[in-house]
């Protein structure tokens, strides 16, 4: 990459409000900074969520990654697991296989637990961008300015706005701002998507499972190796990652969609209560493990519940707001694949927004295009594996170990590896990143303007609910 380019003389420094402190928004506000953007980053939580499970670096955010200068710092992080393997009632390993071949990892992939790639974005952009913790938006309006048309006036969201327009934002706690750009950067159950688009129900797409994440003693004594065991239309997993004392466990039942307050993990987990209720209470009924699990789950402080769902919207972007990473597109936790699009449409987005012409408009309607080709591949791999992760009946189940336990010993098992890889990577990489101008080196750390104790801008860690 060659040159430094900066944001348009007209409006430098642009605002620009980030909602969502996990991955999507830092990564995109670690851009926009060395772009010469002033950044805010508003998150609900009252602190820097750090649960999560472990999430994979394919493909082109590798690549991503690398540009961003945190590549060497994810693979410090990484997971480094060893084994995966299925296990039958009792416990005992009948089928073991590398870690590498169940994440389908090749080259310079690498996994990392989520929270640990959140600390090291926040980590990497504290100093230069404001985060206001504890406190979420309440109200987007657009602001129109003399150069735009008047049956633009007033219609929500500046549309058409290119001059001194932006939007004003009200706050559950903070003072009202005005920002010329606001992102929604918050997750599957976006605020700011509510907000700008209307209710979450009209781009929601079930994909027939739910998944539930949380941390639970190792009292397995596992070593960077992952226990699987399935029943009919239910799978459920414990894993220990490099580092980290704790266990991991993750329970996955097939259902129609559910009606649930995302926010009340008590509903969640009586969801989940209700799907794993018989297994592994009797012999010979599921692995004896379950009721532990269900027990830490209720105990965790980082429980995650959601369904496997997919995001799907005509557009991403109306006036001066925009989506990113999972407020945009959500390709569920089945494609394994969130977390690198979170990464690569960051990228993406910020390098539109400092090359852009024309305003705003034209750098969202450049970023969709870029992006709509790598999101549509994602969530059909999604819909394949969201069916592929239970399975409908014992004998199917049997059939899938029996394939796992002779594969180490098959003549052709490297093709079978690579075929089972290709999937996923073609997803991966599915998009080519473009060359931006290098970004102009930043000076100096922005002031947290508007900023007081009381707000909750102070730079804050801890491990508050994770479903919260």
């Amino acid at each position: 990459m060659s040159g430094t380019v900066s944001p348009s003389s007209r409006t430098s420094p642009r605002t620009v409000l980030i909602s969502g402190a996990s991955i999507a928004g830092p990564a995109l506000a670690h851009w926009l900074h060395r772009y010469g953007f002033a950044v805010t980053v508003v998150e609900r939580a009252p602190g820097l969520r750090t649960g999560g499970y472990k999430v994979d670096i394919r493909g082109a955010a590798v690549e991503v990654a690398e540009r961003m200068g945190i590549l060497a710092d994810i693979q410090r992080a990484s997971t480094d697991m060893r084994t995966g393997a299925y296990v039958n009632d009792d416990g005992k390993r009948i089928a073991t296989l590398p870690a590498a071949l169940f994440g389908a990892r090749v080259g310079r992939d690498d996994e990392i637990m989520r929270g640990d790639l959140a600390r090291i974005l926040y980590e990497r952009t504290r100093a230069d961008v404001e985060y206001v913790f504890g406190d979420s938006i309440t109200s987007l309006t657009g602001r129109a300015d003399e150069h735009e048309h008047e049956h633009d006036r007033g219609h929500g969201h500046g549309h058409g706005s290119d001059g001194t327009g932006g939007v004003e934002v009200t706050f559950e706690r903070g003072a009202p701002r005005r920002f010329d750009l606001v992102v929604g950067a918050d997750g599957v159950h976006s605020n700011v998507r509510r907000l700008a688009f209307g209710p979450e129900e009209q781009f929601v797409r079930h994909l027939g499972a739910y998944i539930s994440a949380f941390s639970l003693p190792n009292a397995l004594g596992l070593d960077r190796e992952e226990l699987y065991h399935a029943v009919p239309g239910r799978l459920s997993c414990v894993y220990s990652s490099a580092g980290d004392p704790a266990a991991k466990g993750l329970l996955t039942f097939r259902s129609p969609r559910l009606a649930y307050d995302h926010r009340q993990p008590a509903q969640q987990l009586a969801l989940l209560d209700a799907a794993f209720k018989d297994v592994g209470v009797r012999p010979s009924e599921g692995w004896t493990q379950i009721p532990r699990l269900l027990e830490a789950a209720r105990a965790a402080d980082d429980f995650y519940f959601d369904g496997l769902q997919l995001i799907e919207m005509d557009r991403w972007s109306r006036g001066r707001v925009v989506l990113l990473g999972d407020a945009a597109h959500c390709p569920s936790p089945a494609s394994g694949q969130g977390t690198g699009m979170a990464l690569v449409g960051a990228y993406v987005l910020a390098g539109e927004l400092a090359v852009a012409g024309r305003g705003p408009e034209e750098a969202f309607e450049r970023y969709e295009k870029e992006m709509r080709g790598y999101v549509a591949v994602n969530h059909a791999l999604a819909e394949k594996f969201a069916k592929d992760m239970t399975a409908d009946t014992r004998r199917q189940i049997r059939f899938r170990h029996l394939m796992m336990r002779i594969l180490p010993y098959m003549p052709w098992q490297n093709l079978i590896a690579k075929k089972i890889a290709e999937e996923v990577q073609r997803g991966a990489n599915a998009i080519t990143l473009k060359d931006h101008p290098a970004p102009a080196a930043a000076t100096g750390h922005l002031p947290a303007a508007g900023c007081a104790p009381a707000t909750g801008c102070a730079p804050a860690t801890g491990s508050p609910t994770y479903a919260a």
